[in-house]
């Protein structure tokens, strides 16, 4: 009589969820499901069975009716074109019209909270690998372009000003830097998402002796979140925090790198530009301005700083979404809203090393940039401090004295007059009682300080970008690439390991008699 009663109150919304008809056999061309919430509440599903009926929470007998109803509903969601219901109370019901009412006798100590927030930890989970995968190939990339550039001079710029010449390997190894600092916290964070909330139910536990460690390893997670409350009322807000401000960090990292390329292209002749692949329809890297003839339009940068500016428009959603609420409220917790800020950075990263790839770089232009600004003045009051013992402020006042006469006379460092250098010393020299009163440097070193290329193969600072630092730090770069990359494989091989044990304990019960 109950089940009759259940069955009945259920009808109508059970007819509302009719499934489609499954396939014979299902194409050997078909793409794998997308491991989106349906994905994940079929294998929670699949996982109770097997688990509660192993430990004598759900009668043994009843078993593998459950699971070749619950393996229909799977089947049938997997058809292309077909409904793939997204939360607990959809997707019951196609159950329930599959094996009978019988099937929410896996509901045992369970609910949609925990359900909830284990798939999205789950699918946080698969697109944070995704964009730790990504990060990787465009920092991979950055690294080989800072190789092949090792010994490239060109100027670098603070203030929006050109500041001091230095090599492009070394400036491109600063950026990779940073967004090594970005895989460390993309793997920090998958530390604290990779916890399964499941068995905790609503906020404070069930009475049913559930083994949330088996569920656990059944879905690939490294262990279990702790406290019950915290699973789905205080974690499954602040981690799309979190990883918000990962993806931050990466569009802010692509986003200054572009505006450092986009200054030159303000330039009537730059020294690094975007190889040429767009033509008039603007589907390459840059195109033909409609009106002006002239004009190469760099698409590529726009539509990566476009990329990446939506990603951080994204990143701060959960930010404000889950302010000034209090705990367990749905606002910050979408899987898709924080799915679609993953894949922002995720395609923002894609665009950059199609920019990298792109890039085209004169270093002879670089060096004549160099050598019209005088970018190495600062190497004067070096060398007359380090060698000759003049005070750095007093060497700096002589070199800046040197510039300005240079710009007010339109004189280029390797033309500026060796006697008017003496001079302007003697006078620096006098107001600052300075002895000796003679520039203690001859025309040949004079010259050779202001020589951009000798500046940076001479630096002798650990980091620097001098050929022997510069060697050893691309070493490191590509052994911290290959440790991330190994990291992500053990991640991925890990999810699917479980959901593999999954999968064969479950068939079992699938097709038993």
């Amino acid at each position: 009589m109950v089940k009759m009663l259940m069955r009945a109150g259920l009808a109508a919304l059970v007819a509302s969820c009719a499934l489609p008809a499954l396939a014979q056999q299902p194409s050997p061309e078909r793409k794998s499901p997308p491991r989106d919430e349906f994905f994940w509440l079929g294998e929670l599903n699949k996982a109770s069975t097997v688990i509660n009926s192993e430990q004598g929470l759900l009668d043994k007998a009843l078993a593998p009716k459950i699971a070749k109803g619950i393996a229909r509903v799977i089947e049938a969601g997997n058809q292309p074109g077909a409904r793939r219901p997204s939360t607990v109370i959809t997707f019951e019901p196609l159950m329930i019209k599959e094996a009978g009412v019988e099937v929410t006798l896996i509901h045992a100590g369970r609910s949609s909270q925990d359900m909830h927030a284990t798939y999205r930890a789950a699918i946080m989970r698969d697109r944070l690998l995704a964009l730790a995968d990504q990060l990787a190939r465009t920092t991979r990339t950055m690294v080989e372009l800072a190789a092949a550039h090792r010994d490239t001079v060109v100027p670098n710029y603070t203030n929006g000003v050109a500041a001091q010449p230095n090599s492009y390997g070394h400036y491109l190894l600063g950026l990779a830097a940073g967004f090594d600092r970005d895989a460390q916290r993309i793997r920090e964070t998958y530390a604290r998402v990779d916890l399964s909330p499941m068995g905790t139910t609503v906020l404070n536990g069930t009475s049913w002796p559930l083994d949330r460690a088996r569920m656990a390893d059944y879905l690939g997670f490294a262990g279990l979140v702790d406290n019950a409350y915290d699973a789905s009322q205080i974690a499954a807000a602040d981690l799309p925090v979190e990883t918000g401000a990962i993806v931050t960090s990466i569009a802010l990292h692509t986003g200054g790198f572009i505006q450092d390329v986009m200054t030159q292209y303000a330039q009537p002749r730059p020294w690094i530009l975007l190889r040429d692949e767009g033509g008039m329809t603007g589907g390459g890297t840059t195109y033909v301005s409609s009106a002006m003839p002239q004009k190469r339009n760099p698409g590529l940068l726009n539509g990566t700083r476009e990329e990446a500016s939506e990603a951080l428009a994204l990143a701060t959603g959960p930010v404000f979404k889950a302010h000034n609420i209090p705990p367990g409220m749905p606002d910050a917790k979408s899987a898709k809203a924080n799915s679609a800020m993953i894949d922002a950075g995720t395609r923002t990263l894609q665009r950059l090393d199609r920019i990298l790839k792109a890039l085209a770089i004169d270093p002879q232009r670089a060096l004549d940039e160099l050598n019209s600004d005088w970018t190495a003045s600062q190497e004067l009051a070096d060398v007359l401090m380090r060698k000759y013992h003049l005070p750095f402020r007093a060497g700096h006042h002589f070199a800046s004295e040197v510039v300005d006469y240079a710009k007010a006379n339109g004189i280029r460092p390797t033309d500026f007059p060796y006697p008017q250098a003496q001079a302007i010393y003697r006078k620096a020299a006098a107001e600052a009682q300075l002895s000796p009163a003679e520039l203690p440097m001859s025309e040949a070193e004079f010259r050779a300080t202001l020589d951009p290329v000798a500046i940076v193969r001479n630096r002798a600072t650990s980091g620097g970008p001098q050929p022997a630092e510069m060697d050893r730090m691309l070493a490191q770069a590509r052994q911290r690439l290959d440790r991330h990359d190994s990291w992500i494989k053990e991640k991925r091989q890990r999810i699917a390991d479980g959901l593999a044990r999954l999968d064969g304990d479950f068939a079992k019960l699938v097709n038993a008699p």
